[in-house]
């Protein structure tokens, strides 16, 4: 027996979620240009291509969050649902293609970074910041059912991932002088990019929160990551 729908979240509810998301994602992009102008002056300056990938990621993000203002411009921003991950899968993909161009040029032809105080600091305020913007941003698309809003939460914890990365290459390289940690950090970067960018194109960031309405009582959860309970919970047995 279906799920039969007997009360949902509010519509002025649903307005306060839609309007957190709306600031969540304004900050992020107001974060993500100023680390993407540091990091690249700092990378071309010390020749990192990991601390160049840091920036330029930085950028794609922000076109990433750019698609989630665009979605929740909208009213009806469910119907944008699609359109929007498949924008976020593309700008993962995007960042992976060059870092791992970059990367693999660097190790071939041996070119040597230079040390990078300025990316180290960098890093590390990222890696106290973008968990903080991520976890509220992933809250809030999980109480909206929004696979979009969650996938461009995970494409900020990525940021988190790309810090400590890049703060361990940018030591190493200063403290032992491992030259090649930087552009091996940045292949370890692109290969994280890859798999959040398929799980976004195939909607995997959050369960639909449709699949999860019509799952029947007997048969198992449409998915286990959370997301769907919002909906579930809305929609008890009847």
């Amino acid at each position: 027996m279906l799920l039969t729908p007997t009360a949902g979240p509010t519509e002025a509810r649903r307005l306060v979620l839609r309007r957190r998301v709306r600031l969540l994602v304004a900050a992020t992009i107001t974060y993500n240009m100023t680390e993407a102008a540091v990091a690249i002056i700092a990378g071309r300056i010390a020749s990192s291509t990991a601390l160049i990938g840091f920036g330029l990621d930085s950028i794609i993000e922000v076109s990433s969050a750019a698609a989630i203002l665009w979605q929740f411009s909208s009213p009806d921003h469910e119907r944008r649902e699609r359109a929007a991950l498949r924008a976020i899968a593309m700008s993962f993909f995007a960042l992976a293609a060059y870092v791992s161009i970059e990367a693999v040029r660097t190790l071939l032809l041996g070119e040597r970074a230079e040390h990078s105080v300025v990316g180290i600091v960098l890093a590390g305020a990222s890696l106290l910041i973008m968990p903080m913007l991520s976890a509220a941003q992933r809250r809030t698309g999980r109480a909206l059912g929004s696979a979009s809003a969650v996938a461009d939460s995970k494409q900020t914890l990525l940021c988190t991932y790309l810090s400590a990365a890049l703060l361990v290459g940018l030591g190493v390289n200063l403290l032992l002088g491992w030259w090649w940690a930087d552009p091996v950090v940045a292949l370890l970067i692109a290969v994280l990019a890859v798999n959040e960018g398929r799980e976004a194109w195939r909607g995997d960031a959050c369960c639909n929160p449709v699949a999860a309405i019509n799952t029947t009582k007997d048969s198992e959860p449409a998915c286990d990551d959370g997301c769907c309970q919002p909906a579930r919970a809305a929609f008890p047995d009847s």
